[in-house]
């Protein structure tokens, strides 16, 4: 562990964060944990913990932080999605050279139908992104 600690914590939750200062500059040399806020990065809001008032450079970390956390989530988002793609290119192998014929008949009917939304709401999308560079 670095002997340099950071001045704030965020402790990551559903939606967001628990944000804590960090102090170490006290008697005991104890790391102290001073719970100063919640975070919700899907509204945006940032609320006190108690009857805290927040700095602005309190402010300024949160903010700078819930932007590089939304960027961090938006990009695991993709990389789901690419994973996706591996896993039905995988999938189609299996089928084709692996699949004992009571394991498609397990399976088959739940990828057809998920496989029927995605191209519907993909198709639709495709088209609507179409009509809009078109208008």
């Amino acid at each position: 562990m670095s002997a340099e600690l950071p001045d704030y914590y965020f402790r990551v939750r559903d939606n967001g964060a628990f944000v804590f200062r960090i102090d170490t500059e006290n008697r005991q040399r104890r790391i102290e944990m001073d719970q100063i806020a919640v975070v919700n990065i899907r509204n945006g809001e940032i609320k006190p913990h108690g009857q805290r008032d927040l700095s602005d450079r309190d402010m300024a970390e949160i903010t700078t932080w819930m932007e590089e956390r939304s960027a961090l989530l938006a990009q695991r988002d993709i990389d789901d999605i690419h994973r996706a793609v591996d896993y039905l290119n995988t999938t189609t192998h299996w089928a084709q050279s692996k699949a004992a014929p009571e394991q498609l008949e397990e399976v088959t009917d739940a990828l057809l139908l998920a496989m029927h939304d995605l191209r519907t709401v993909l198709v639709r999308k495709k088209a609507d992104r179409l009509l809009k560079g078109k208008g």
